[in-house]
């Protein structure tokens, strides 16, 4: 499938609403994926008009959790399985989006082994990079 914005996000996803905190898949390959998020009020992870650091780093993992969920089911043509995030290292966070920004997020893939998956990732807000880390996210064969 290469039209990825008209996948709907949730048969890619295992998190299931609220707790969802990806709008979009916008870019698929073996080394790079782009999802987008519209920072929503009703965010569980807002506090005082702002997206919080549990949210970005929620962002993150389930952007690497879209990459998965594209592979399972549009290559391997497999279940939805879940994953856990194993480690995050050199985390910066510039700021925190404001309700209402359009977040991009880019995972680059660094390493895969076995099930551990090794990425780089940022968010941008436009061209403002407002995150950027390093993290190791662990899949499961537990399906969704």
């Amino acid at each position: 499938m290469n039209n990825f914005e008209a996948i709907d996000i949730l048969e890619i996803l295992p998190q299931r609403l609220p707790f969802v905190m990806v709008d979009k898949l916008l870019h698929f390959d073996f080394e790079a994926t782009r999802t987008s998020y519209a920072v929503k009020a009703d965010n569980i992870f807002c506090n005082d008009e702002r997206f919080t650091e549990s949210g970005l780093i929620e962002n993150i993992a389930q952007t690497c959790a879209a990459r998965i969920g594209y592979i399972n089911k549009y290559i391997m043509k497999n279940t939805i399985k879940l994953g856990y995030i194993g480690a995050i290292r050199n985390l910066e966070i510039v700021r925190l989006p404001k309700i209402g920004e359009l977040l991009v997020t880019q995972i680059t893939t660094i390493e895969e082994v076995f099930k551990m998956t090794l990425i780089n990732a940022t968010i941008k807000v436009g061209e403002e990079v407002i995150v950027a880390c390093e993290m190791k996210i662990s899949s499961t064969d537990i399906e969704q």
